[in-house]
């Protein structure tokens, strides 16, 4: 007897469909699996059998032959459990298999028939959307992840034996809905508050967040530079509900989806170690997975003591910091996953870190320090709008008991900037002024004759290139933003110009 239960596979940040064919025929007892399936795949059959047979059920011990079609795609995880589990029992009769004509079934199974968590649902209920499927059975840990995708009943399912009697009718398990007015964001354990000093450090920073632009922060130790990136995502505005569904996905695929968090609501901060690997931070491996990039993606790709970093790891970061995704190629395909985040770096002056403070002796010679600045290359470098020094901080600012400004109203002129921004870029997929492109640039970024003026003197002083040039337009029309400017003026240009760095190393 043949069945078919339709389930699907993972393949970068997309689920395909897959349908799981069971076959039961006469003969003495075997159970293959075909259609490319990993190690993991393969274990399945003891996990199907000892599962089939502890939850009160007859296993057919007779010639089975189960095929993951299509066959050209490798398959990989527990997550075909249960649909050959089911597949099995519908070959068999035990199980109708017309209830099987319209659901997706995904899950790994436990030797006593319950099911596990499996990682990567938002993107098989989206895929079940798109194909038109309208009942998705998956385990009861991941229903409400699967619950935020909207035309599709996410059915809960705490073991085989209770999947089995809702498809035979015995007790019918209702779907999962999931109320996304109830997941507010978490709050911020930094406030920018609590920073004493620094105040053109944190304007920086504000413009940095109404645009998105990447930033630079050169300090000596203890200058507060680390804190105040930290502190960043609480200037930054909320996700809308597509982004936040958008990062939801990447990390569900990367199973680091916290199990009490069905969606994210806050920005992602990622902070790796300068020691990460060129495929931890880009993404790659054997089989391609999202790096630290991609998991920053809507929020902020923080890198202390920049300089420390592998420098083939930085310079990878070029290709994603004018794109917004990052391709690997394999010898098997091509898989893009998306990479739109701050950059936010921060380095020393020098290897001892006082090159140029005013209070203690930098110890590095001349040498030294011109090699240790240029481990951060001039085309990484000129990516970076905000270029930033942050001084050490006096003494009577940090003995001073008066808090500065909290980040709810740093967040609402970004938020208002942010919105000014969406409204002039309707009608594009772009969100943010970080992401116009040069005809964004000649249409919304025009300057009046003192501008110009002011960006030739500039251009030829400081010898910007033509990457440089936009990026300054770019700026200045989010400084003219947070000051609710329809036009960017003198002021506005000049304030973009002094973030820029006056000689790239």
């Amino acid at each position: 007897m043949l069945a078919k239960v339709k389930s699907c596979a993972v393949v970068g940040l997309e689920a395909i469909p897959v349908e799981v064919e069971t076959d039961t025929t006469p003969g003495l007892f075997s159970l293959t699996i075909v259609g490319l399936p990993d190690a993991a795949v393969q274990e399945s059959r003891e996990r199907v059998r000892a599962a089939i047979v502890n939850s009160g059920f007859h296993f057919p011990y007779k010639r089975l032959t189960v095929n993951l079609a299509p066959a050209n795609i490798r398959k990989t995880g527990p997550i075909y459990d249960l649909p050959i589990a089911i597949g099995l029992l519908a070959s068999t009769d035990q199980v109708p298999r017309e209830a099987l004509e319209d659901v997706l079934v995904v899950g790994e199974l436990s030797l006593d028939g319950s099911t596990r968590h499996v990682s990567g649902v938002l993107s098989m209920a989206a895929m079940a959307r798109q194909e038109g499927i309208h009942t998705f059975f998956v385990p009861a840990d991941d229903a409400a992840e699967g619950a935020l995708i909207p035309d599709v009943d996410v059915i809960p399912i705490k073991s085989l034996a209770e999947l089995v009697g809702h498809l035979n009718g015995d007790q019918v398990v209702a779907p999962l809905t999931t109320d996304l007015n109830l997941m507010e964001q978490p709050p911020a354990a930094l406030d920018f508050a609590h920073i004493k000093g620094q105040e053109h450090v944190k304007r920086a920073l504000e413009v940095a967040a109404a645009g998105s632009h990447n930033v630079l922060l050169s300090g000596p130790p203890g200058s507060g530079k680390t804190m105040m990136a930290r502190a960043l995502p609480t200037i930054l505005p909320g996700l809308t509900l597509d982004e936040a569904l958008d990062i939801t996905r990447i990390y569900s695929i990367c199973d680091m989806l916290p199990t009490d968090t069905p969606l994210i609501r806050a920005r992602p901060f990622r902070a790796p170690h300068h020691t990460v690997s060129h495929a931890g931070l880009v993404g790659g491996g054997s089989t391609p997975r999202p790096g630290e990039i991609s998991l920053a993606h809507r929020g902020v790709l923080f890198l202390d003591e920049l300089p420390e970093f592998n420098s083939r790891a930085l310079e990878v970061l070029r290709q994603p910091l004018e794109d917004k995704v990052v391709t690997i190629s394999r010898a098997s395909g091509r898989l893009t996953f998306p990479a739109n985040f701050m950059l936010v770096g921060a380095k020393n002056p020098c290897p001892c870190g006082y090159y140029g403070d005013p209070k203690r002796d930098c110890t590095c010679n001349l040498s030294t320090i011109t090699r240790y600045q240029k481990r951060i290359s001039g085309p990484l470098l000129d990516r970076i709008d905000i270029h930033i020094d942050v001084p050490r901080v006096e003494y009577d600012k940090l003995a001073d008991d008066r808090l500065g400004e909290q980040s709810s109203a740093i967040r609402a002129r970004v938020e208002a900037a942010r919105e000014r921004q969406r409204g002039r870029l309707t009608g594009t997929a772009l969100a943010c002024n970080a992401d116009m492109g040069p005809a964004e640039i000649r249409t919304y970024c025009r300057l009046d004759a003192a501008g110009q003026q002011l960006m030739r003197s500039a251009m030829q002083q400081l010898g910007l290139t033509a990457r440089a040039f936009h990026r300054i337009l770019k700026l200045a029309r989010t400084i003219a933003d947070l000051a609710g400017s329809q036009q960017i003026q003198p002021p506005h240009l000049a304030e973009a110009i002094q973030y820029r760095p006056r000689q790239l190393s």
